[in-house]
């Protein structure tokens, strides 16, 4: 397994990867990642920004993330709960792993990997949200050693279940 940044020709796989957790959250009601969120325009400006990573087996791209060392304007503040650091951070997004491979634990590895990321830069917390209703994200936060915080609220009002792991 191999964790990198993403090139330019992986972005129709990780588009595949996207498209296909998209049609698990509608059959599931979860109202995350609707309406074409995210679509490759995303993917693309988080490769030229240095932030899209994928998860190889091989040349086949298996898992992928956006990680920012940016600081996130909806995590200024925490509804119900508080931070367990105001340290900086990085912080997750568009966590996904390919249908074909979901169960080995690749998304798991790609946690891990963050935080390599994150002591390489010398940062000792890692930030991500998840919908409400997005049962298989929150146990696999819980499992990686993540703490729930409280909830935030994306720039279009839309509630998350915010976490933060120290390193």
């Amino acid at each position: 397994m191999i964790f990198r940044k993403t090139k330019k020709e992986d972005i129709a796989e990780i588009m595949t990867i996207i498209s296909d957790a998209q049609q698990k959250f509608r059959e599931n009601d979860i109202d995350q990642w609707i309406d074409g969120y995210p679509d490759v325009v995303t993917i693309e400006t988080d490769r030229d920004r240095g932030e899209s990573y994928v998860l190889a087996d091989e040349d086949t791209v298996v898992g992928t993330a956006a990680i920012s060392s940016l600081e996130e304007k909806t995590y200024r503040t925490v509804h119900e709960g508080e931070w367990l650091s105001e340290d900086p951070y990085l912080v997750v997004h568009r966590l996904a792993v390919t249908d074909e491979r979901k169960g080995e634990g690749l998304a798991s590895v790609l946690l891990k990997k963050t935080e390599e990321l994150a002591k390489a830069e010398q940062i000792t917390s890692i930030k991500i949200d998840t919908h409400r209703k997005n049962g298989s994200m929150q146990r696999l936060l819980k499992k990686n050693g993540f703490t729930y915080c409280g909830i935030n609220y994306l720039e279009d009002d839309s509630e998350r279940f915010a976490y933060e792991k120290i390193i």
